[in-house]
C-alpha cells in the first residue's frame, strides 16, 4: 500500500464522523426550532396575546418556512426528530 492511498484512507474514515456529529446537532436545532413554534402556537391561544396576534401569525409562518427549509435542506426525517410528547413517553416508560 502506497502513503497516499493509506492517507487517503483515513482522511475518507475521518471527514464521516464530523458528518454524523453536525447531523446531530442538526436534528438538535430543529427540535428547538419545533419546541419555539410550539409556544408560539400556544401563546396564540391565550387571550394576553390578543393584541400581538397579527405578529405571533407571522412568526409562526417564518418558522415553519425555516423548518421546511431546514428539513429539506439536511434530508431530515420525521422519525428522526422526538417532539416533547415523544421524550415525555420514553421517559415513563424508563421510570
Amino acid at each position: 500500500m502506497h502513503r497516499g492511498e493509506h492517507r487517503r484512507g483515513a482522511r475518507e474514515e475521518m471527514s464521516r464522523g464530523p458528518k454524523t456529529f453536525r447531523r446531530g446537532r442538526a436534528v438538535t436545532f430543529l427540535e428547538q426550532l419545533t419546541i419555539k413554534r410550539t409556544t408560539i402556537a400556544q401563546q396564540l391561544e391565550q387571550p394576553e396575546f390578543q393584541s400581538i396576534q397579527q405578529i405571533l401569525i407571522g412568526e409562526l409562518k417564518a418558522l415553519d418556512m425555516v423548518i421546511n427549509e431546514f428539513t429539506q435542506l439536511f434530508e431530515i426525517h420525521a422519525d428522526e426528530i422526538q417532539g416533547d410528547e415523544a421524550k415525555e413517553q420514553q421517559n415513563d416508560k424508563a421510570n
